[in-house]
């Protein structure tokens, strides 16, 4: 079973937060690692969840395992005032009109407004032009500088309602609100989600399923009750969880028939990467 990897950062040798995480959890944070554990766990490639700015530059230095989508995150839009300059759109188009760019990525609760403002009116107009997916952050944030109530996975509900044909991906499953979660991907067929996230350092899974098993019962009680799992994605939150781990981790998850799916196929249809399930 070939897997992909349907989010992670990529922030290669930068000292401090990701090489501080990636060895937390066992793991060194080079390009060269990254792409030894992918050969030796079967993951064909991986989604950049782009952090940074939105220049062309910027993202230019992926290795062809990997795709992005082309992120607004707190660092660009901290001082924008709650507006986004047409040069930047602009900008997210050009990264759109490349094959290696997937999708766009939105960083709420980062950023203190609300995916429903009008300034994202032109994200979603571009994602449904190129008829590339919008991921989204949702759920918990890292730090305490985040504010939550953007991130409510409840939030994606209205903003799917009001745009059928663009494709949503709601990141983290809105960890840790399962039920609105399951709820808002139940209803809305333009969401997807991918369960990233969700693990943090090292685990030994047969214990953390044992003295977690309120929260993995809870999981499994709300991943059931959505009822699709064409519509979930295998991700990891890389540099934050071990690779090997979290893919026993959600193996024990999901159903064995639709393993191949979660794993793979489903991440292959949102952000159009058949490819490399056909090496």
């Amino acid at each position: 079973m070939k897997i992909i990897d349907a989010h992670l950062h990529f922030r290669p040798g930068e000292p401090g937060y990701f090489s501080e995480i990636a060895a937390a959890a066992g793991h060194e944070n080079t390009e060269a690692h990254l792409r030894k554990e992918y050969e030796r766990l079967g993951i064909a490639g991986g989604v950049v969840m782009g952090n940074g700015g939105v220049t062309l530059k910027e993202h230019d230095r992926y290795p062809e395992y990997l795709r992005y989508c082309i992120g607004l995150d707190s660092g660009y839009l901290a001082n924008s005032g709650g507006t986004i300059p047409q040069a930047a759109w602009d900008l997210v188009e050009q990264h759109l009109r490349r094959q290696s760019c997937v999708g766009i990525k939105l960083y709420p609760g980062y950023n203190p407004w609300y995916i429903t403002d009008p300034m994202y009116g032109p994200c979603y107009e571009l994602a449904e032009e190129y008829g590339k997916p919008v991921a989204v952050h949702m759920g918990e944030t890292a730090g305490t500088g985040a504010v939550l109530k953007y991130s409510h996975p409840l939030t994606m509900d209205e903003a799917a309602a009001a745009h059928p044909r663009v494709r949503f991906v709601m990141c983290h499953f809105g960890n840790p609100w399962l039920p609105d979660a399951a709820c808002v991907v139940h209803k809305n067929e333009n969401v997807t989600a991918d369960l990233s996230g969700l693990l943090e350092g090292r685990i030994v899974v047969d214990r953390f399923f044992q003295e977690q098993k309120g929260y993995t019962d809870y999981l499994d009680t709300w991943l059931k009750y959505m009822g699709d799992y064409d519509r979930l994605m295998f991700g990891t939150d890389w540099p934050l969880a071990n690779l090997e781990e979290y893919i026993e981790f959600v193996k024990r998850l999901i159903p064995e028939p639709f393993q191949e799916g979660v794993f793979g196929k489903n991440a292959a249809a949102v952000y159009g990467l058949w490819d490399w399930l056909e090496e």
